[in-house]
């Protein structure tokens, strides 16, 4: 029998707000450092779901491809994102988002 779908949001990253994830297959380990929460723009309203971003720090340099990872959180839950390298200005790091819209 398949797993029922459960849908991603903010609340379910906020415990790991700082917790390190591995992503699968590579030798990055991703920090989530912050989670941005938008209202949805008017007539695109869900009264179920609020817009948010992701944002995981990791080190400097080697920088992820854009694209699906998968990530497993150091307590064993695994999550499948889309993962964009941005810009970042502070030294020492590489930030990457993950947007749910």
């Amino acid at each position: 029998m398949a797993a029922d779908f459960v849908p991603l949001t903010a609340d379910t990253f906020v415990p790991h707000v700082g917790a390190s994830f591995q992503v699968e297959g590579g030798r990055h380990v991703l920090s989530l450092s912050e989670i941005e929460r938008f209202r949805a723009e008017p007539g695109h309203e869900r009264a179920d779901f609020e817009p948010f971003v992701l944002i995981f720090s990791g080190p400097p340099g080697d920088v992820l491809a854009e694209g699906m990872q998968t990530l497993k959180h150091e307590n064993g839950a695994v999550y499948d994102l889309y993962l964009i390298p941005i810009h970042t200005p502070e030294p020492g790091r590489q930030n990457y988002q993950a947007l749910f819209n």
